[in-house]
């Protein structure tokens, strides 16, 4: 009986569950839908807590209406949504009997933004970068991320020390005030620049390439020396354009690399450069498939030349070159590929130029975009091309590069896209504008004038038009200048550089002649390419110049130079006539085939100037002055160094030459003499007075090379070096004013020469030279000078 009762309550345990069965596979509906959740359906939704939002906006993010039966799940969803609209600070969602009690809180509204702690960069900046503005709505996720904005402005200037704590000031009617506090701290500053992988190159040499320098005494004058994440982007750039340039067509950098040195005041950025092999340019061809267009006579374009360093950007020069060449031929639409086959055994890269026909499409437009200063024309004029001629990537790909190199913009794009007809295109060039302004410093000592500075303004986009203008001052214990120079790069618009200068010049002679000398004038000057690298400038100058303060002592050719009518050895001069007018005409042509201008380590530099004086004035004589440098790797390390310079001057018209318009040289052009230390000189005046030649020449061979056991990164090398030169011919009013003195003037063209060695450093200061000599031959009245010590920084 027991057993029955057991089965019998199993038995209805069973049928209980079997009954439940199907509402539990049906879940919350099941549950609700019966007689004892009838309560569970929602019968009305009610907002609470709102001022600005409607009830139905609240309502339509709800993801339930009223009639449906009530869901956690939909509940939690109707939480997210209104969250994710941003509207609110908290939000809560109740069921009371058949109502659903939606209770919001509402974000403020900003009334105003504002910044506090900002000196490096100004609010205008801070207020472009925040997305946060007067009248939106506040939420402390949109100020957190204001925040990373603000750090990474910071940032880009090289404060990555910055701080900034968000802060907002409750005010009436739900509004609020958002301030910025802002912890600038100091800037962090690049305290070491290295290379790794360079061989063919010094790390002092590639420092002069980028954009970024290191720390030095005076850095607080620019911003180069600030780290920035984007100027060491633009700096690997730079490096690979420099070794293609230099023949290294596999050079790249692997990685730059920035980290805090150990004591966490800057930071120390590494370039790994992978240079590859040297090459040189192989057999150079030019193939067309257009007819007519002959090969053969566009060889003269031919930048390019079999057996010369390897270089990239004479190809891209040669290609733009062509296709004007070709389209003056009447072949608008003219395609020129420049095809490389290298050869790795013998290091020799090839180039055949394909000439031929590319898609006939047009250029509906040009669109200038982002130049807020820098006027349409200057950018337009870069472009050899103008709206309705026909595209050609290549001179677009050239003008970018030109745009590039003016240094106006610190980013330049040209994007393409479709015009109003499938063969018409829009190009749209996109400029970033830099600053162009530039206040520079320059500060040392030299042995000949003591210490030395100059400050100089410049502007290289004057009022947006691309113009050049400089004031610059400068002196030291024996000098005073001022200078004022203006250049327009593009002169009507063509390749001409045209530009004028106004001087003053004061020189203190005492100690070498007895004299000191006064100089004022202008010119005006126009310049222009006679081919690749051959430069040609003209002018025309008016001056005055003016010889004063002449010593008693001094020689009688002097004070006959200041126009004294009757000069003595002994007495006081009588300057009446101490200053006189030059209008002269001038023309020089240089050749620069240097790799590096700045700090060359291949390739040579010639100059041949003429002056012609007596167009109006008071002065008559004409000037040659030739000068010539080479440098020669002789290992990677090594470098030698050769330079020829001279001049002559001779009057005409039978006028003779004027003491203040002769040479006058010493331990600059010969080391081991003293300033004005050797040429004509008059040994019978009390300080043995230099007089200044008609003729002389100079030249030097050296050897530079790094110091052996010294870090590279120290910036400090060496020399060895033999100079010779003289310095003759004395001018003829020196002459007739000693004739009655004989032996008095003292006048040889022998050789004088000497040999040296020297220490050169790249200081945190500037370049420094210490230069010791040693004079091989010269003459007895010659002054010389074993120590000759000189510094200039430029900043």
């Amino acid at each position: 009986m027991q057993k029955f009762k057991i089965i019998l309550a199993g038995l209805r345990l069973l049928v209980a569950f079997l009954a439940l069965s199907p509402m539990i596979a049906m879940g919350d509906a099941a549950w609700t839908s019966g007689p004892a959740f009838a309560q569970s359906v929602i019968k009305s939704i009610e907002v609470v807590g709102n001022r600005r939002v409607e009830p139905e906006t609240v309502r339509s993010y709800l993801q339930f209406n009223t009639g449906d039966p009530y869901s956690a799940s939909k509940v939690d969803a109707s939480i997210k949504a209104l969250f994710a609209t941003g509207l609110f600070a908290d939000v809560g969602i109740d069921y009371k009997g058949s109502t659903v009690v939606v209770t919001v809180k509402e974000n403020p509204v900003i009334n105003q933004v504002a910044f506090e702690g900002n000196s490096e960069v100004d609010t205008a900046t801070l207020i472009g970068e925040v997305q946060l503005k007067p009248r939106s709505v506040f939420t402390r996720a949109k100020a957190q991320a204001d925040v990373q904005r603000i750090l990474d402005v910071y940032r880009r200037q090289g404060l990555f020390a910055a701080s900034v704590e968000p802060k907002i000031i409750q005010l009436e009617q739900d509004r609020v005030n958002l301030v910025y506090e802002i912890t600038e701290g100091a800037a962090t500053k690049v305290k070491g620049i290295n290379f790794v992988g360079n061989h063919a190159f010094t790390d002092s040499q590639l420092r002069d390439v980028i954009s970024t320098t290191q720390v030095g005494w005076f850095d607080f004058l620019k911003g180069t020396s600030i780290y920035d994440p984007d100027r060491m982007n633009l700096d690997r750039e730079l490096i690979r354009q420099f070794y293609l340039k230099n023949g290294y067509p596999d050079a790249s950098v692997t990685a730059a690399n920035a980290e805090i040195d150990p004591n966490s005041t800057g930071f120390i950025i590494t370039f790994a450069i992978d240079e590859g092999a040297p090459y040189t340019f192989g057999a150079i061809n030019v193939e067309s498939s257009l007819p007519g267009v002959d090969p053969n006579s566009l060889t003269g374009d031919l930048l390019t030349q079999r057996g010369a360093v390897y270089d990239a950007s004479q190809i891209d020069k040669t290609s733009e070159k062509l296709t004007l060449d070709v389209a003056d031929q009447g072949y608008a639409f003219a395609r020129v590929r420049p095809r490389p086959i290298p050869d790795a055994a013998t290091h020799t890269i090839a180039i055949t130029y394909v000439i031929d026909e590319g898609p006939r499409i047009y250029i509906e437009r040009i669109n200038v975009i982002g130049n807020t200063r820098t006027k349409d024309f200057v950018i337009r004029r870069e472009f050899r091309l103008a709206e309705g001629d026909a595209f050609n990537s290549l001179m677009v790909d050239r003008a970018k590069k030109r745009l590039q190199a003016l240094g106006l913009f610190k980013a330049v794009d040209i994007k393409r896209r479709p015009g109003s007809a499938p063969d018409r295109v829009i190009l749209d060039v996109v400029v970033e504008e830099q600053s162009t302004g530039e206040l520079s410093f320059g500060a040392g000592y030299s042995t000949s004038e003591g210490v030395i500075g100059d400050i100089s303004i410049s502007e290289r986009n004057l009022f947006g038009n691309g113009q050049f203008i400089r004031l610059k001052l400068a002196g030291s214990f024996e000098r005073a200048q001022v200078d004022l120079s203006f250049t327009e790069p593009r002169f009507l618009d063509r390749n001409l550089s045209a530009g004028f200068d106004l001087f003053f010049k004061q020189l203190d002679y005492t100690n070498y002649s007895g004299f000191e000398q006064r100089k004022a004038g202008g010119d005006v000057r126009l310049g222009f390419p006679i081919a690749e690298k051959l430069w040609v400038q003209t002018s025309y100058a008016l001056s005055r110049d003016e010889i004063f303060n002449v010593q008693d002592n001094a020689s009688l050719a002097i004070k006959e130079a200041c126009g004294d009518p009757n000069p003595t050895r002994t007495g006081s001069p009588n300057c009446q006539d101490s200053g006189y007018w030059t209008s002269l005409i001038g023309t020089t042509i240089s050749y620069d085939q240097r790799n590096i201008p700045a700090n060359p380590t291949r390739g040579y530099y010639i100059e041949v100037a003429n002056d012609f004086a007596g167009l109006g004035g008071d002065a008559q004589y004409w000037r040659v002055n030739a000068e010539g440098r080479f440098y020669y790797p002789i290992t990677e390390k090594i470098t030698f160094v050769g330079r020829a310079v001279g001049g002559m001057i001779q009057g005409w018209g039978g006028e003779d030459v004027r003491l203040l318009d002769a040479y006058f040289k010493g331990g600059e052009t010969v080391r081991g003499f003293d300033t004005s230390g050797f040429g004509p000189r008059d040994v019978g005046s009390a300080n043995k007075d230099a007089l200044g030649g008609q003729k002389y020449w100079a030249a030097t061979a050296e050897v530079r090379f790094p110091l052996p056991w010294i870090p590279e990164d120290i910036g400090l090398s060496g020399a060895v070096f033999a100079d010779a030169g003289s310095l003759w011919d004395a001018t003829g009013g020196a002459k007739k004013a000693l004739a009655g003195y004989p032996g008095a003037l003292q006048d040889s063209d022998s050789v004088r020469s000497s040999v040296g060695g020297s220490i050169m450093w790249n200081s945190p200061v500037g370049p420094l030279r210490m230069d010791f000599a040693k004079v091989l031959t010269k003459e007895s009245y010659d002054q010389t000078q074993f120590f000759r010590f000189g510094a200039q920084s430029k900043f």
